[in-house]
């Protein structure tokens, strides 16, 4: 992990650290070539050349910045979606494994 997004994501409580970690290791199930861990503007981000994943984490949940999460609104209805088309992932929610795959390869594929 990148020492800033480690140091960053410390200061978060263990639930948001876990959903954080999960989701992180999905981005980099989902696609087959190397990603670019960093921060960009003080957030975790994932690139692929222009294309990026943002996971902004909040003291309950993470907002998931990307661009295809618009494209699976309604394979994710049962979630909310900030007007921005950010996805949110609350601590006590599952986890939509199979289509945030589907988002983050469609999302940084490009």
């Amino acid at each position: 992990m990148n020492e800033q997004v480690k140091m960053y994501i410390e200061k978060y409580p263990a639930e948001i650290v876990d959903v954080f970690n999960a989701l992180r290791q999905l981005i980099y199930n989902s696609v087959s070539f190397d990603l670019v861990e960093t921060m960009w503007a003080k957030l975790p981000s994932y690139y692929v050349g222009e294309s990026f994943v943002r996971l902004i984490p909040f003291k309950d949940h993470i907002n998931i910045e990307a661009q295809a999460v618009i494209q699976h609104m309604e394979e994710l209805i049962s979630y909310k979606i900030t007007p921005k088309g950010m996805l949110q992932i609350y601590v006590n929610q599952n986890i939509p494994n199979e289509i945030l795959i589907q988002v983050f390869a469609e999302t940084l594929g490009r």
